[in-house]
Parts: C-alpha cells; sequence; structure tokens
C-alpha cells in the first residue's frame, strides 16, 4: 500500500507512545487517523498534540470490547468511509517470576495484548477485504517476541503469537490485496509502564504487586530509549516497503542471530527423512514469506 494520501490509518493504543508516533507519521503522510484508546487523558492531549483537525478522529476503546470495537470501526467508516491501514498496538507491561503469575495476569495480558488484536483483526480485516482498494495490518509484537528473556513470560508469549499470526495471514492474504507486518519494537519512549492504572478491578488479583512496585522505583531509562516519533516513522517507513517484519533496533541482532543459529542446531538432520512425507505435506516445511522478506531487506539494503 503505497499510495498512503486519502486513505485511512485505524490505530489501537493511538493517543500516547507507540501509536500516538504511529498516527503523527501516518498523518504526516496525508492519512485520515483514527486514535483509538481507552484513557480519556491521553485522547485529549494526542488530539491537541497531532492537531489534525477534521483529518483526526479521537474515540475511545477497551480492545477486549469486541462489541464496542465494531461501535468504533462504524464510527471510524461514518467519519472517513473505508478503512486501510488497520494497526492493532494497544499493549500492556506485566513482568516478573513466572511463579508469582496468577490467573488474573495471566488474563488480563492475554485479553490485551493477545485478544485485542484478534478483536481488531476479527472486526476490521473484513471490511478491508470488502472495499477492495487493498490495506495493511500492522500488529505490534516486541522484540520480545523474538529474543525472549526470563522474568517476560506473560508478555512474550502474547507477543510471539502476535508474531506467528502475522506470519501465518501474510501468504494467505498478500494476494488478496492486503498485506501483513509483525512489528517489533526494541525500547520505547511509552506510558507502558502505567498499564496498572488501567488493570480492570475483575482481574485485580496479582502476585506481580510487589514486583510492580520495585520496577516502578528503578529509576527512569527513558534517555536510552528511541522516541515515539522514530519508531512512529519506521513503522510507516514498513508499511510503504510492504515489509514482513518491521524492526526498529539494531541491538538485538546478536540475539536474533542465535536463536536462529540454536534453531537450525536443534534439527535431527542425520535422522532419515520420510519422502513421501516430504513430498506429500510440502506446504508444512517451509514458507515463501522468508525468502521474499529475505530478498525484500537485500533490495531495501542496497
Amino acid at each position: 500500500m503505497q499510495n498512503l494520501a486519502g486513505k485511512t490509518a485505524f490505530i489501537t493504543g493511538g493517543a500516547s507512545g507507540i501509536g500516538l508516533g504511529i498516527a503523527k507519521s501516518a498523518l504526516g503522510h496525508g492519512m485520515n487517523v483514527v486514535i483509538a484508546d481507552l484513557r480519556d487523558d491521553h485522547l485529549e492531549s494526542a488530539v491537541g498534540e497531532l492537531d489534525g483537525g477534521e483529518k483526526v478522529l479521537p474515540l475511545k476503546l477497551d480492545v477486549t470490547d469486541r462489541a464496542g470495537f465494531a461501535k468504533a470501526a462504524d464510527a471510524a467508516e461514518e467519519k472517513f468511509g473505508k478503512i486501510h491501514l488497520l494497526v492493532n498496538n494497544a499493549g500492556i507491561g506485566l513482568g516478573g517470576p513466572t511463579e508469582l503469575a496468577t490467573f488474573d495476569d495471566w488474563d488480563w495480558m492475554m485479553n490485551v495484548n493477545l485478544g485485542g488484536v484478534i478483536n481488531g483483526v476479527v472486526t476490521i480485516l473484513p471490511r478491508i477485504l470488502a472495499h477492495g482498494e487493498g490495506g495493511h495490518i500492522v500488529n505490534t509484537s516486541s522484540m520480545s517476541g523474538l529474543v525472549p528473556v526470563g522474568g517476560t513470560t506473560l508478555y512474550s508469549t502474547a507477543k510471539s503469537a502476535v508474531m506467528t499470526m502475522m506470519e501465518c495471514m501474510r501468504p494467505e492474504f498478500e494476494a488478496r490485496g492486503v498485506i501483513c507486518s509483525a512489528f517489533c519494537p526494541g525500547a520505547v519512549q511509552s506510558n507502558i509502564a502505567e498499564s496498572g492504572k488501567t488493570r480492570p478491578e475483575t482481574l485485580g488479583d496479582t502476585g506481580y504487586a510487589e514486583t510492580d512496585k520495585r520496577r516502578q522505583g528503578a529509576g527512569s531509562f527513558l534517555h536510552l530509549f528511541r522516541t515515539k516519533e522514530e519508531v512512529g516513522d519506521r513503522v510507516m517507513e514498513g508499511v510503504l516497503n510492504d515489509e514482513l517484519f518491521i524492526l526498529t533496533h539494531s541491538e538485538f541482532l546478536p540475539g536474533v542471530t542465535d536463536r536462529a543459529k540454536a534453531t537450525v542446531a536443534a534439527v535431527p538432520a542425520k535422522l532419515p527423512q520420510n519422502e513421501e512425507y516430504k513430498k506429500t505435506f510440502a506446504m508444512l516445511f517451509n514458507s515463501p514469506i522468508w525468502a521474499d522478506e529475505i530478498e525484500r531487506q537485500t533490495k531495501l539494503k542496497g
């Protein structure tokens, strides 16, 4: 989707942090922008910061509310006609020892970081397909989906699922004019540390209360993180280039490389292969999306 001017972007978690950065960049490319967010204070400040007039539609949305998602999509179409770019970006941060995580911790994480993405796809993908003008879906995963570390089990589980969702959807919908990308940012200046402020009371039983307090008191590292404008521009660059994986931080190269090498090393290459099995289920053993992405990135990097 290279011709962005006049088209519409629907961005969840769009009123602060990464989402707001993407909204700024989309607006700069001439797009109409729907910023859907749970927090009224963020929506109010985002409208002022974007200063986009009638090209910006702020909507309050809890991404776990499926009926609310449909109403928000209806409002976006009523205002702008059609949705072309869906960015499932809303997310929460939660970390700590796995054994301390309660069912409520797991449910909150999965409901927002995975369930919210599913709700966005189920609600808006059919609308993009229906108008026939093509489109793009960007799901915000994380480098934690590629290089997970201890203490991030809940978060990395959700983000890995989001990554795989895009890898599965890419070959299914590219030929139908809808590009699917997994956005995997490293650390960004955002409000994800304030996730606890939006935690539902019904999921208030947490084993991470003390862990969160210690994390909050560990000091600020924002000066080491990328700005929302930098990552917003990176996302729009990835959209314009039809990239499968939109990454932001080269510091993760050793981890990405070692994960790939470890996976290759684990393949039982010395065991005999069943040729009939290989022929019958050839589609299971590789995906053309990776070769395509290697070729694309090679060309982009010159």
